[in-house]
């Protein structure tokens, strides 16, 4: 089994496609004025419009209720990022800390709630878990 994607509905495709651009540093590849993914080297975020998956499956999700999620992105140095995601994010849920397992990270959340970590490993065990990244 492989993983493939994790993904979003919203009641705002745009602009949480937007954020998400904004972000990671990529370009979304859109299918539809519904759907559209962030293809990553891992893995693929994809966003949908509520409205699409209603058409499938009604009312098997709800938006902005991914409060048991997190997304985590390994990134070359959480610090250099600070500033340009605390403004993109309206702000940080955590500055970036060094945690006890060697990453330093930082937490914001995207415009439907969902939590994003940003880190960094910063100690040779961690980087060690990330292929001596």
């Amino acid at each position: 089994m492989t993983f493939a994607s994790v993904r979003f509905p919203t009641d705002d495709v745009p602009g949480l496609v937007a954020f998400y651009e904004q972000a990671l540093g990529i370009t979304a590849q859109w299918a539809n004025d519904q759907f559209a993914e962030l293809v990553t080297s891992r893995g693929t975020i994809a966003i949908s419009a509520t409205a699409l998956t209603d058409r499938f499956a009604a009312a098997s999700v709800a938006p902005r209720s991914n409060a048991g999620l997190m997304l985590e992105f390994l990134v070359d140095d959480v610090d250099a990022d600070r500033d340009r995601i605390a403004e993109l994010a309206g702000g940080l849920v955590m500055e970036p800390t060094t945690l006890p397992w060697g990453n330093r990270s930082m937490l914001f959340r995207d415009p439907d709630g969902t939590l994003i970590n940003f880190f960094t490993p910063v100690t040779p065990e961690a980087a060690a878990r990330f292929g001596g990244r």
